[in-house]
């Protein structure tokens, strides 16, 4: 053999060796595919979920608890000989639906672990776990679910889903399969509720059964509890509250003003939690969508409406404060207020009134003299100047900005802007009497539930409010975090409060609301019937009790209840009754707002209520589970 072809061959051989070198050097040490693959078929990581918090109302009621679950999981690589036909059947799906569950999986990574079915239930595992061993690439997960004893609060608990992909992109700690508050307390305290995650490696057979830890656990961490909490919610008030507002559309809320706690929300119509928790979550969830009363919409924090005659108490204090309004002031009422053309309606002809009578029996003419003597004021160089000052005071009751409560979703409300008017009517072409509306509640203005109660925190304690909170204790911590117990302060002197609630004492004791008075209670409050141009008019009532050392504050809207005296006020002081009490004297009265039915004009069409009732039927049935 001559040297050239001898060297040609040592050549050939010394790249074969070259090429084989590197390519086990890149198997070995840069990639991990091949290790992770022959890791897989010896060891398992499973994931330890923590037990997500449980929820206590301010008595200790358990609210919210946990009921475990298992996720089947699949590593596709090591899914092989599967009877797909006998597996399909044991979980209860479609020959189809196993290998569009497997595609997923694969799609996602043939090595790695991901859910193949989720919150298989107790009976299901103990079935499948006994044949699993037949199934290579299938394990089980154990995880938890929400339960709610009561079917109660389902818009202040909100509810847990599935974390999406900008979640997992934004949120390191989360990743697919991951579940996470969507709303509620359950958003508002994911952080603290969710708990720490832990991981366990499991030795496994070539029977894909686990046969211990590896290492005895050296390289597992412990999954961490997430934390209780306890809220400032009474369970028994909110009970109460849901059942007066059954069969009707609005919300109510109710406030301690001497801490801020939320002692009830209620948005009605309501659902029960426990629909949207287990495997049938997705399509209670579209049935609850597609219901006409939206029972999905939290209207206590989310709907804002005119506050009709309600907000006449802030108009009076902006007035005093503004030294044009005093509790002698006489203004005569001959059944509306006149300027030019234009007239406001009252309701009556009151004659002349002073401030506490005007309050009393909510003359419309009375507050848009008000509003004028603010807006007209010689002091201002122009009507948006004055309008500027008048709308600054608004605010600092908490309307038209948010209350920043620890309650996701929270809207503020509205009070229009000089430049909303200036927009709309021209600048320098508008003045007192084109937005006198505002001055009894009507017109831009819009308000929640929320902040109806919380004005009547402020009111309660003639000038101040702490932020509306539901949070009571976190742990075994006492206390909440600082900005809960700080006094927010309007801009309004302390000393013209008193005035006002003698009016709204009047309100209940014989002005508007005297049919709801409470029987050795003294109760503050004012009624309003507030605009609606698609159909009868809404009803309003806000209030507080008793009168000296306040317990509780409620603002409480029904859509298309009519007059405030009629439904809001008999219900809003059956909830003041019921929580200072703890008893009902007045069960005639009971009897008819827990009977009542008042539904929106739309829903009372023959067909819509049909279809209405079909989906809440269903809901239901499949919560019994027929």
């Amino acid at each position: 053999m001559s040297s050239g072809r001898k060297n040609v061959i040592l050549f050939i051989f010394f790249s074969v060796g070259i090429i084989f070198l590197l390519r086990l050097f890149y198997i070995q040490i840069i990639d991990d595919s091949y290790l992770r693959s022959a890791h897989g078929n010896v060891f398992r990581n499973v994931t330890e979920y923590p037990a997500r918090g449980f929820i206590y109302d301010r008595h200790g009621a358990l609210l919210v608890y946990n009921a475990p679950v298992y996720d089947l999981m699949i590593i596709p690589k090591q899914a092989k000989g599967i009877d797909t036909a006998e597996f399909s059947k044991l979980l209860g799906i479609t020959v189809e639906g196993y290998s569009e569950r497997f595609r997923k999986a694969r799609a996602y990574s043939p090595v790695k672990s991901s859910i193949f079915e989720k919150q298989i239930s107790a009976e299901t595992y103990a079935t499948l776990q006994e044949k699993l061993y037949r199934f290579p690439g299938f394990f089980v997960q154990p995880r938890t679910l929400r339960k709610y004893p009561e079917p109660i609060a389902a818009h202040l608990f909100g509810y847990i889903g599935e974390v999406d992909s900008a979640t997992t992109a934004k949120d390191r700690y989360y990743k697919e399969g991951d579940y996470i508050g969507k709303s509620g307390i359950e958003q508002s305290y994911e952080s603290t509720l969710r708990g720490k995650r832990g991981t366990r490696t499991m030795v496994v057979d070539a029977f894909n059964r686990e046969k211990g830890s590896y290492q005895n656990g050296k390289y597992d961490t412990l999954a961490i509890p997430g934390k209780s909490i306890t809220l400032s919610l009474d369970a028994n008030l909110q009970r109460y509250g849901e059942e007066l507002m059954k069969n009707k559309v609005g919300g109510m809320v109710a406030i301690d003003p001497q801490t801020g706690e939320i002692l009830a929300l209620v948005s009605a119509p309501s659902y029960d939690p426990n629909l949207l928790v287990g495997r049938e979550r997705t399509g209670n969830y579209a049935m609850l969508l597609q219901a006409l009363t939206k029972p999905l919409f939290n209207r206590a924090l989310m709907a804002y409406y005119p506050p009709g005659s309600t907000f006449k108490l802030i108009n009076d204090l902006i007035g005093e404060q503004e030294g044009v309004l005093f509790p002698n002031t006489s203004y005569y009422c001959d059944g509306g207020y006149h300027m030019g053309s234009q007239t406001v309606k009252c309701d009556a002809r009151h004659g002349s009134l002073n401030l506490e009578a005007a309050i009393a029996h909510s003359c419309n003419t009375y507050h848009c003299y008000v509003f004028r003597s603010i807006i007209d004021q010689k002091k201002y160089g122009s009507s948006e100047e004055a309008y500027q000052s008048w709308r600054n005071h608004v605010l600092t009751f908490g309307i038209g900005k948010r209350l920043n409560s620890d309650l996701p979703q929270e809207l503020k409300g509205n009070v229009p802007s000089v430049e909303y008017y200036d927009k709309y009517f021209g600048k320098g072409r508008w003045k007192s009497s084109t937005v006198v509306s505002l001055s009894i509640g009507q017109g831009e203005l819009g308000i929640t539930p929320l902040q109806m109660a919380n004005t009547m925190c402020i009111i309660a304690n003639r000038g101040y409010f702490y932020v509306p909170h539901i949070i009571r204790q976190i742990g075994d911590s006492a206390g909440t975090q600082k900005r809960y117990s700080e006094k927010n302060y309007t801009d309004i002197d302390p000393k013209y409060f008193d005035i006002v609630q003698n009016g709204m004492e009047s309100v209940v004791e014989s002005g508007t609301a005297a049919a709801s008075k409470i029987k050795g209670i003294t109760v503050c409050g004012k009624t309003g019937t507030a605009q609606n141009p698609h159909g009868k008019d809404h009803s309003l009532f806000v209030g507080f009790a008793p009168r000296e050392n306040p317990k509780i504050a409620i603002g409480i809207m029904i859509e298309n209840g009519g007059w405030g005296a009629e439904w809001a006020a008999p219900i809003a002081t059956l909830m003041m009754e019921k929580y200072l009490t703890d008893t009902i004297l007045r069960p005639e009265i009971e009897k008819k707002m827990l009977e009542g039915v008042i539904l929106p004009k739309v829903y009372q069409e023959k067909k819509e209520l049909k279809k209405d009732s079909v989906v809440v039927k269903a809901v239901a049935m499949k919560l019994k589970g027929e």
